[in-house]
């Protein structure tokens, strides 16, 4: 895990007594003094440029270290900031997922907005991770926004102080900025629908990948999704009106991927073995989208035999038939708040650690055809 950045008030002048420690036979850079000063080197390059948007002191302060590092703007990086570019990279699983593309063009109309540049990797082939994506985005950009899971860490330390948004991620130790998704109140409100909808044999169709929980101390959430434990938290075969379900009770399913070919087989496998099955939650939309071709193959009839749910409100449920009910995000909101995020920190106006860079986005229950 990287070190906390320091607050850039809170530095002062014990600045000046840390410069024997950032000193190097080399010609100073933007990042020598960025470090320096513990700022970011968005920054730097307000304060070297006169550009407004950060504090009097920390304006100072940062130019009385680049004198004293001896640091001097190049004339290609000054016709950049005259330009008022910024680049900020976008990590993305899967750009083949629907859901990415949706969620990256809110990012980009955001950044489009401010005169921001977007660098987009999609690290989801060839074996690559997270970490792959942003030691590739590193050199180029001035911020990152990615869905980044355990590599959150070791990215905000590749990042050298520089911005970074972890998206889908609520670990509270992570010192960097992150938008976490509330899952747990979002399979309470699609539970308790259900339920109320009478619904007695809730399946809920997961998809681990490399999220998945292998803790000895949670075994009903073993081997699952952040979104499948919060799920396997509340279904159960028991009775409706019982308390919260044992150990082994609930009825979570795990398919072989997030695509709709994986849920289609897994759900089959769940009829065969569990025909009485009336409600279906799957993992993310798209996966839903397999669980109504299951349903329709094995003859049953969606909603009166058995209601389905998505996840995320990507704009395919509305082409489905029936048009899927889902727990929607407005990804329009994610990406605002990630751009909003990274634009208090290139300015100064957010500070780095304080609760501030952490946000929470609620998902929406929106009822159409499926259920």
């Amino acid at each position: 895990m990287s070190p906390k950045p320091v607050s850039s008030d809170a530095m002062g002048s014990k600045a000046s007594r840390s410069l024997p420690a950032v000193r190097t036979a080399k010609p100073a850079t933007i990042l020598d003094v960025a470090a320096a000063a513990g700022v970011s080197r968005q920054t730097v390059t307000r304060a070297m440029n006169g550009m407004p948007g950060i504090k009097s002191s920390t304006r100072e302060r940062v130019l009385e270290l680049a004198r004293e590092l001896n640091y001097t703007p190049s004339r290609f990086a000054r016709g950049l900031v005259q330009g008022s570019h910024v680049s900020v990279g976008l990590a993305i699983p899967d750009l083949g997922n629907p859901y990415y593309p949706a969620f990256a063009s809110s990012v980009v109309e955001q950044a489009t907005a401010r005169g921001w540049h977007v660098v987009v990797d999609d690290f989801g082939h060839g074996g690559r991770s997270a970490l792959d994506a942003v030691e590739r985005l590193a050199p180029q950009v001035d911020a990152v926004i990615g869905y980044l899971g355990a590599d959150a860490d070791r990215a905000l330390a590749l990042m050298s102080g520089r911005p970074l948004v972890a998206l889908d991620f609520a670990d509270e130790g992570f010192t960097g900025a992150s938008i976490a998704f509330d899952y747990a109140r979002a399979a309470s409100v699609a539970v308790a629908y259900l339920r109320q909808q009478g619904r007695r044999h809730v399946a809920y169709i997961d998809w681990p990948g490399a999220g998945a929980s292998a803790s000895t101390d949670d075994p009903v959430g073993r081997g699952l999704s952040v979104r499948g434990r919060a799920f396997a938290a509340l279904l159960s075969d028991a009775p409706q009106g019982t308390s919260t379900p044992s150990a082994g009770s609930h009825s979570v399913v795990r398919a072989a991927g997030d695509s709709a070919a994986a849920a289609r087989e897994a759900v089959e496998a769940l009829l065969e073995r569990s025909p009485d099955i009336d409600a279906i939650i799957a993992f993310n939309d798209l996966m839903a989208a397999g669980a109504l071709k299951a349903l329709a193959r094995a003859g049953r009839n969606v909603p009166a035999d058995c209601a389905v749910l998505g996840m995320d409100g990507i704009p395919l449920g509305e082409l489905l038939t029936p048009e899927l009910s889902t727990l929607g995000l407005d990804l329009r909101e994610v990406g605002r708040t990630a751009v909003e995020l990274l634009d208090g920190l290139l300015s100064g106006e957010i500070q780095p650690g304080t609760p501030e860079v952490r946000r929470v986005i609620r998902h929406e229950l929106l009822l159409r055809g499926s259920a």
